[in-house]
């Protein structure tokens, strides 16, 4: 397992990750960092652990998104489409639930230091 140190909101982190991931984790490390960058640009400074819950909704809500793009729709059998309609929100719960438990131990970890 690699180790590699992210920069977040000036922070760093040692994270661990698969080998060959390490290129791939700091991609995404980028993206969290942009997304408290874009809500440090509208309103202003808030604590740590309040940016990266921002960041992770901010995350979530394109997760969404792109969920809502990418599940089946527009089927004629009405059952069919409940069964989508399921399956859709079964997927969003999944991806915000993800999410928003990350942003929680990262917060949790963030309050520790």
């Amino acid at each position: 397992m690699a180790q590699v140190t992210v920069k977040i909101n000036g922070y760093a982190y040692a994270v661990g990750c698969e080998d060959g991931q390490e290129h791939h984790l700091q991609s995404m490390a980028g993206q969290v960092e942009r997304r408290i960058e874009r809500i440090k640009s509208i309103g202003g400074q808030s604590g740590e652990a309040r940016l990266l819950a921002l960041a992770a909704l901010l995350m979530a809500d394109e997760l969404y998104d792109l969920a809502a793009e990418k599940l089946p729709s527009g089927t004629t059998d009405a059952l069919a489409e409940g069964e989508a309609a399921r399956e859709e929100n079964q997927a969003r719960e999944r991806l915000v639930a993800g999410l928003a438990s990350k942003a929680e131990a990262i917060a949790m970890a963030l309050e520790r230091d």
